[in-house]
């Protein structure tokens, strides 16, 4: 899925207003939830161009995190 297509859903929102609530209480609200969503997305995106190899070594991490152990 590219950047451009992804749309912040229920769902998404849902889970960051959980985090929120644990980690922010004060700040727990929806619109807390969406900007935080829209920031992490301008974020990764602006890594894309302005450090790629470092946006590489994240997914690198991730892959190795998310194999199923045997």
């Amino acid at each position: 899925m590219s950047i451009d297509k992804y749309h912040i859903n229920e769902k998404d929102i849902d889970s960051v207003l959980n985090f929120l609530k644990l980690t922010d209480p004060e700040n727990a609200t929806p619109e807390m939830a969406i900007a935080l969503l829209e920031y992490l997305q301008e974020q990764i995106h602006d890594l894309s161009h302005s450090n790629p190899e470092l946006l590489a070594e994240m997914y690198e991490k991730f892959k190795k995190e998310k194999k199923p152990s045997n």
